[in-house]
């Protein structure tokens, strides 16, 4: 691993860079504090959205213009290859770069680019930062991008819920879901094995995405066999929370009172204003069978109205939710 000797100078830059990021200046905080030991005139960030495996435009500060598919172009070229294989900058005008240089930078008075693929530490990519400037770059800038990039590359994170759910709490396991179905992982939470995979989980969170309801809270036979806890809140997802979406969260537990599966569809029932008989018939039952579970159902939960039960039911999620 190539060595890095970094002055006073360079280490308040970089802390400067990781506190933008991490306390909310975003990209243009963060590059103000980059400027002060890399020179440069223009910068882009493009993302990496694993969920289409297209690149996006999402930041960009002293370009009079970006042409849409300038993303998409540099990801057809080698450079952006080799700058995936080796994790290093790339700079332009180099060989193979030529033409992207000519259409997307020299118009604009810019003499030289360097262009940075951004890894997470954990070796996730998500995306590129393209510079731009009017003189060469220092000999040292494309070292110093490199160090840096592991903190850069959460600013172009799709994969990432970046707005807190709100009344989510802790020790659940969570998946963000936009209306495409594309998935994202939640900061503060465990992504849930039940849910990534689930098709029908995305279904259910693109109702409820289309639905008015704020928030959402009941009891889910998951396809392990097991009961979980189930929540879902709106959240915005995708860049800077941009895109409507909704957090999906789980955690296993026992059935609440001591309730059966079999009662918590009756109580589920009832919640929804079903009659005797209307259950009977949607659960398969006589309606004999559906007034002894409603007396097991009034003495576990304590109560001695269906108001009282249905209030008491939604309140603390004790509804089936059919995913």
């Amino acid at each position: 691993m190539a060595e890095i000797f970094l002055d006073v100078r360079h280490l308040r830059a970089f802390a400067e860079v990781g506190y933008q990021v991490a306390g909310g200046g975003g990209a243009h905080g963060a590059m103000a504090a980059l400027r002060g030991v890399v020179p440069l005139d223009a910068y882009e960030f493009v993302a990496f959205d694993p969920a289409t495996g297209r690149h996006h435009s999402v930041v960009a500060d002293g370009h009079p213009r970006i042409d849409s598919d300038a993303a998409e172009e540099y990801a057809g070229l080698d450079a952006y290859r080799r700058a995936l294989a080796t994790r290093a900058p790339v700079a332009m005008p180099e060989p193979g770069t030529e033409r992207y240089f000519r259409r997307h930078l020299a118009p604009y008075g810019w003499r030289a680019g360097l262009t940075t693929p951004l890894f997470l530490s954990e070796g996730r990519f998500t995306g590129l930062l393209h510079l731009a400037a009017k003189e060469p770059f220092p000999e040292r800038a494309e070292a110093l991008l490199a160090a840096i990039s592991p903190t850069l590359a959460h600013l172009t994170d799709l994969s990432r819920c970046v707005i807190d759910p709100v009344g989510l709490p802790p020790g659940f396991h969570a998946v963000a879901f936009d209306r495409l179905g594309t998935r994202r992982r939640v900061p503060g939470h465990d992504a849930s094995p039940v849910l990534w995979d689930d098709r029908a989980v995305a279904a259910y969170a693109r109702a409820f995405i289309d639905s008015r309801e704020l928030s959402r809270h009941g009891l889910w036979l998951g396809p392990d066999g097991g009961w979980h806890e189930l929540r879902l809140v709106r959240a915005g997802v995708g860049y800077q929370g941009t895109l409507q979406g909704a957090v999906v969260a789980e955690r296993p537990c026992s059935l609440p009172y001591d309730l059966t599966g079999r009662e918590i569809d009756v109580l589920t029932r009832v919640a929804a204003g079903d009659s005797n008989p209307q259950i009977a018939a949607a659960l398969v039952l006589s309606v004999r069978t559906v007034t002894t579970h409603l007396e097991h159902i009034f003495a576990k939960l304590r109560c001695d109205s269906r108001t009282r039960l249905t209030t008491k039911a939604l309140a603390e999620g004790l509804c089936r939710l059919d995913v």
